[in-house]
């Protein structure tokens, strides 16, 4: 299994493959707010390990390995991210809270926080429910 750090790089390289067709060096660094020597070492580690194939001045594709594990990383991250928002998390707090927690979990309590979104988005009376206790609860805390 790839360390955090490995599964920020695929997941970045996936979203730019699947956007723009292609991931350069230079992309991933500005995405990944890191130095180009950092991601060239990385890349490397990448390649040596079978998640993307990495030729120098050429650029880089993943290999179906990492194909596989960058679609899942993306689902988890949209998954955190949908389900932080059904819960009420504040819009500009969600991003950081999921690149803050998405590398702690395990899959199987992803997976059943997808389970929970799945609920959710089938029964919106329970949204409607949970909405009415937060605001119960923010009232308390407000008196």
């Amino acid at each position: 299994m790839p360390t955090p750090s490995m599964e920020d790089y695929i997941e970045q390289i996936y979203i730019l493959i699947e956007e723009k067709g292609y991931a350069r060096v230079s992309d991933i660094a500005e995405n990944l707010d890191v130095h180009p020597s950092s991601v060239t070492k990385m890349v490397q580690k990448l390649d040596r390990d079978q998640y993307l194939n990495y030729e120098k001045y050429r650029g880089l594709i993943l290999t179906p390995k990492g194909k596989k594990i960058g679609k899942r990383l993306v689902y988890r991250h949209e998954l955190l991210e949908q389900f932080l928002e059904l819960i009420g998390v504040d819009k500009e707090n969600i991003y950081e809270d999921v690149e803050g927690i998405e590398h702690h979990m395990s899959w199987n309590s992803i997976d059943r926080i997808g389970d929970l979104v799945q609920f959710f988005h089938e029964n919106e009376g329970y949204v409607e429910a949970l909405r009415e206790v937060q605001k119960k609860t923010e009232e308390q805390n407000n008196e």
